[in-house]
């Protein structure tokens, strides 16, 4: 399973939104403000209001995160296989951060990498890390 690196995890880090991709009976693409790297091969995204991307993932167990910072125009698409958990530590994690905006999480998204993409452009671009 392919590792995050030190560049990847650093610009997932500081990104203050991740775009997530799904696929099922509709396609789908939303931002994402609550989130966190866990480790080198683990992306979380915490459940506010992912109704379309958690029946997406559900059906077809896949997801693709990107991000990117628009003044450097470094990027990178993450892809792996998504699962939908209610654990209570996860659900409690992401209640820290989104309690603050007086929300509530219902759940979480962990993505298990099994690829990442350059999106920088130049001589990398497309190619896996």
């Amino acid at each position: 399973m392919p590792k995050l690196n030190d560049a990847v995890k650093k610009l997932l880090e500081s990104a203050k939104t991740w775009v997530i991709a799904t696929h099922g009976e509709t396609p789908n693409a939303v931002p994402i403000l609550f989130k966190k790297v866990v480790g080198d091969d683990e992306l979380v995204l915490f459940d506010v209001f992912m109704d379309t991307t958690i029946a997406n993932i559900k059906k077809s167990g896949e997801a693709a995160i990107s991000v990117y910072n628009d003044e450097t125009l470094e990027g990178y698409q993450i892809k792996g296989d998504a699962a939908y958990t209610t654990d209570a530590t996860l659900v409690a994690a992401g209640n820290s951060i989104t309690s603050g905006f007086q929300l509530t999480t219902k759940g979480a998204v962990s993505l298990k990498i099994r690829e990442v993409i350059v999106c920088t452009p130049g001589p990398d671009i497309g190619k896996s890390i």
